[in-house]
């Protein structure tokens, strides 16, 4: 193999030879970084989820019923029983619930005090935000338990 020492034409000749050793060690360098840094961004915590279809809930009186479902013209259908409420009422009814329930059961210091529940029902076609809106709602009232109901699957209440 002979070595280039020099142009023919002199030193003032432009070079047009790349190096690209400081290329490739850039390159290989990046390469060992990925494959050191990619098994540690791509871990996971292990979660076992309940393999349960439905639990039956236990309704009681003092418990709020809210039906939710999109509206024809777009808007949320927020139904107390059977009554439409709109946010505000929503609140003002949540508010008073809790208050009456509070007072029966001896004052907000009362030992054993326990509150409604409030059990929400979603049409499978509603979207999110109205049903968040009505959780919000309820929560901003002071229910502290919310619960979803759901139509068991075919087949009753059998376990997986």
């Amino acid at each position: 193999m002979a070595m280039s020492v020099g142009a023919e034409g002199g030193d003032d000749a432009p070079m047009s030879d790349i190096n690209t050793t400081p290329l490739v060690d850039v390159m290989l360098v990046l390469l060992i970084i990925f494959l050191i840094t990619v098994p540690v961004v791509v871990q996971t915590v292990p979660v076992k989820l309940p393999n349960v279809r439905h639990e039956p809930t236990t309704t009681k009186p003092e418990n709020v019923s809210l039906s939710i479902k999109a509206e024809s013209d777009g808007s949320c259908g927020v139904y107390w029983g059977l009554t439409r409420v709109n946010a505000q009422e929503l609140v003002d009814r949540a508010v008073a619930k809790l208050k009456l329930e509070i007072d029966k059961q001896g004052g907000p210091n009362a030992p054993g005090l326990e509150l409604p529940e409030a059990h929400l029902r979603g049409d499978i076609n509603t979207p999110y935000r109205c049903i968040g809106g009505a959780l919000f709602n309820l929560q901003r009232a002071g229910f502290a338990r919310v619960g979803f109901i759901s139509e068991p699957p075919p087949g009753g209440n059998e376990r997986m």
